[in-house]
């Protein structure tokens, strides 16, 4: 049995027994650092040269980020596929946040039938266990490269990731309170939106919110793979067509300040909440 070493308050030495939980985690850390090791020697070296591929590097690093400038785009129209990525993002969050509410309500075990919440728990695990990006590319395939495949493609992911942590959410609401309104009569619909929702409304913001800064980083990924336009098909036109070093830099800056102010929205909208 394995054992961790602590120390109490005075100093002293205690020994206690690890959890499952504990050597779960242990062994995932070993685990990871072993595969780690083996990855590094089942690399293919052959025509490495190591100095070149370092300095060609750095200079590729210098020209994006030390001497960004927009040559192939001008800055209008950059700023314009900057909307339209943050479109597509925002369109798939809130057509996911819709649906997800409302099958969180049959998810939470609190709130529905076992049976209900266990299937729709079940048919979101198998859809949040495929990549956002395969299911994208999915529907690209099914129904044509575009912004529509992009967006079902994003709103399938969104809607299992949100109906998971809305439903934990609402199951995190005092039992109590729930069985006392139902005793006084309340009825379904009125327990959901003047009680449930009011209560979990910080989480429910944050949670989509977090979905939405991650659907904007699959638009700018999908731009080019699914045909979905916006800021991401510029860099791919800049790094692989034009190969323009500058100008990956500056739409990779544009694109960080807008995830930062996302960001810095995302904690305003929390606290307000």
């Amino acid at each position: 049995m394995e054992h961790a070493i602590e120390k109490d308050g005075k100093g002293r030495i205690k020994i206690s027994r690890l959890n499952g939980g504990q050597q779960k985690f242990r062994l995932l850390m070993i685990g990871t650092a072993i595969f780690t090791v083996i990855g590094f020697f089942l690399l293919d070296y052959s025509g490495l040269q190591l100095w070149p591929a370092i300095t060609g590097t750095l200079g590729n690093l210098k020209m994006m980020f030390l001497e960004p400038q927009l040559n192939q785009v001008g800055f209008g129209s950059a700023m314009y596929q900057v909307l339209v990525t943050l479109s597509l993002a925002f369109l798939s969050t809130i057509l996911g946040a819709v649906i997800s509410i409302f099958l969180a309500f049959g998810a939470a075990v609190n709130l529905s039938r076992p049976w209900i919440s266990r299937s729709i728990k079940g048919f979101i695990t198998v859809i949040r266990a495929v990549p956002t990006v395969l299911w994208v590319l999915i529907f690209a395939i099914a129904a044509g490269l575009g912004a529509v495949a992009a967006v079902i493609g994003m709103l399938f992911h969104s809607v299992a990731y949100l109906v998971k942590a809305y439903s934990e959410a609402f199951e995190e609401i005092d039992e109590g309170k729930i069985e006392a309104l139902r005793a006084t009569g309340s009825s379904y619909a009125h327990i959901l939106f003047q009680v449930v929702v009011p209560q979990t409304k910080s989480f429910l913001i944050a949670w989509t919110f977090l979905r939405f800064e991650i659907n904007f980083g699959v638009a700018v990924a999908m731009g080019a793979a699914a045909g979905a336009g916006g800021i991401g098909y510029e860099l791919f036109m800049s790094s692989s067509f034009y190969y323009d070093m500058n100008e990956v830099g500056m739409i990779t800056y544009m694109i960080l300040i807008v995830a930062v102010i996302l960001e810095l929205a995302a904690n305003k909208l929390k606290n307000a909440a």
